[in-house]
């Protein structure tokens, strides 16, 4: 593999997302926001399986002592089986939003979802960041956000990145043991060539990865902000990564055919190449 590869499919994600490394079933699994559906991709033989959902979905993320997943959908915290699909709403975090919609999230060593939240035209600054408890407990940890998106933890859990691609900024906070966020501050400030932030991972050397949507890359920044590396990739719209595989050191990384006629694989699921960088062991909901 030089650089990248294109997995084989069929179809093109008009909007892909919220990938998940599942250890358990050495798959990675991913969202298309609009279609709205699930995929799935074995990495023991490539195939994958999709499933069609009953409204906008963001992510998935696995429970620690239960099946299937959290998901988060247009209606907010859901719980989410499949063979047969079968979701319920938990808890909805913004009634006076109907408009929103849960966009990216992430886990905590902690058991502790985080999760964004977004107005659905991508216009107006009702997005906030929430966390989920295991006893499902919701709190608001930030808001006014365009396009929340991102929320990667560090690999010492002593900071939570998150960004408003709407604005081109990736936030840090310090992230203290009890899960409050505190000391926000600009981490790093997109230039105008470089598309806007998208999806984020964080490796085990504390490099965090960002998506570029309308930037074509994936890039690592060192934990001072500096970029460090740059992957290009023959879609404009790039929307999120993951570190996966046994040895953590395989990345995938969704895109999105929206509005992109004129790019033939846009929409596309790719594997590019870290150089050997490593990610970090998946973590679980808790409740």
């Amino acid at each position: 593999m030089q650089g990248y590869r294109i997995i084989p499919r069929a179809a093109r994600d008009q909007l892909g997302e919220g990938l998940l490394w599942s250890e358990r079933e050495n798959a990675v699994y991913w969202v298309d926001i609009l279609a709205p559906a699930l995929h799935r991709l074995s990495l023991a033989d490539e195939t994958i399986a999709s499933w069609a959902m009953p409204e906008k979905i963001g992510w998935v993320i696995e429970r620690r002592d239960r099946p299937g997943f959290i998901a988060g959908m247009q209606s907010g915290f859901c719980e989410l089986t499949l063979e047969p699909v079968e979701c319920r709403l938990l808890v909805d975090p913004e009634p006076q939003y109907p408009n929103n919609r849960m966009n990216d999230a992430n886990v905590d060593h902690l058991g502790r979802i985080w999760a964004g939240t977004m107005d659905c035209g991508a216009a107006l600054e009702t997005g906030s960041l929430y966390r989920l408890g295991a006893d499902l407990g919701v709190t608001r940890q930030d808001t006014g956000y365009i396009v929340t998106n991102g929320p990667a933890i560090a690999p010492g859990h002593e900071w939570l990145y998150h960004n408003d691609t709407g604005r081109g900024v990736v936030y840090r906070f310090t992230l203290t043991a009890d899960g409050e966020l505190r000391d926000k501050r600009e981490f790093v400030k997109f230039q105008p060539d470089w598309g806007l932030p998208d999806g984020m991972t964080v490796d085990a050397e504390g490099g965090l990865w960002i998506a570029h949507w309308g930037g074509a890359r994936v890039s690592r920044f060192a934990p001072d902000g500096k970029l460090e590396r740059v992957i290009p990739l023959p879609v404009s719209q790039v929307t999120n990564c993951v570190f996966a595989g046994d040895g953590l050191n395989r990345m995938f990384v969704t895109s999105a055919a929206i509005d992109k006629a004129g790019e033939p694989q846009a929409g596309a699921l790719f594997e590019v190449d870290t150089g050997g960088v490593r990610g970090l062991p998946p973590q679980y909901f808790g409740g």
